[in-house]
């Protein structure tokens, strides 16, 4: 029994998620059922970062089992062939068969851009969240600035989560604007149900002026979701890569 991992982009568009749902088609269920096709076996894969419905992803990773005997770089030539034109294997390799992706130290680096611009572009309409209200970015900047570092995000999480413990470490947020695109970006060793979103929603706030940067602090402070913004639309963020140490991989 060899473990396979594969680095999964897609487009989350057309998909309810990674995890499999009752409600509609899952890309952890597309990979299952064309990954079984080509193996001959009953395979269940096991994302790295269950994403949301409609959020996208460069850089996701799945593991599973299989006694196939194609070379494990292989794989992923012949699983595209079978995947639709929306989700695409980057790279597959073997890897431990104890390496879990979910139970291992990580860097995860998430991107979420806005469109801030008076129209709408049609061309960036499933990519970006529009907002035609002039955002005010070094508002927004010095905002991101409180985040960074470990803090509870309690206030930056919503209902439902699953998690142990609230507390997490932001090593990285940053915005970056090009005309009339911005882009969060945020890298951190893990995050809550949602947090991105809520914090991308509440920066747009501070952006707009709403709240003030030293707001965010209180925030923090609160922890309480209903102190933070707004939960932003999925459609803008994308998962951009999961950066785990080889160790724990690979036997060295």
């Amino acid at each position: 029994m060899k473990r396979i991992e594969l680095i999964v982009s897609y487009d989350g568009t057309n998909y309810c998620g990674w995890q499999i749902q009752k409600n509609g088609v899952t890309v952890e269920e597309v990979l299952n059922r064309e990954l079984s096709r080509l193996l001959k076996e009953d395979i269940c894969v096991i994302g790295a970062s269950r994403t949301d419905s409609g959020v996208h992803s460069r850089g996701n990773i799945a593991v599973f089992d299989t006694e196939t005997r194609i070379p494990p770089e292989k794989i992923c030539y012949a699983l595209n062939e079978r995947l639709p034109a929306d989700i695409v294997i980057q790279e597959s390799c073997q890897v431990r068969p104890d390496f879990h992706p979910r139970k291992c130290s990580s860097r995860k680096t998430y991107e979420y851009r806005i469109l801030n611009r008076r129209f709408q572009n049609p061309l960036d309409r499933l990519y970006s969240y529009f907002v035609y209200v002039p955002l005010d970015i070094e508002a927004m900047r010095q905002a991101a600035a409180y985040l960074v570092g470990e803090h509870d995000f309690a206030s930056f999480c919503s209902a439902g989560s699953q998690a142990a413990t609230t507390v997490r470490t932001l090593y990285e947020v940053t915005l970056q604007k090009e005309g009339d695109r911005i882009t969060l970006r945020l890298c951190g060793n893990g995050f809550l149900y949602n947090m991105v979103r809520i914090i991308a929603g509440t920066l747009i706030k501070v952006g707009m002026h709403v709240y003030p940067p030293e707001h965010v602090p209180e925030i923090l402070a609160a922890k309480d979701r209903r102190a933070a913004g707004p939960k932003a639309p999925a459609l803008g963020l994308t998962l951009m890569k999961i950066e785990i140490d080889e160790g724990e991989k690979h036997f060295l």
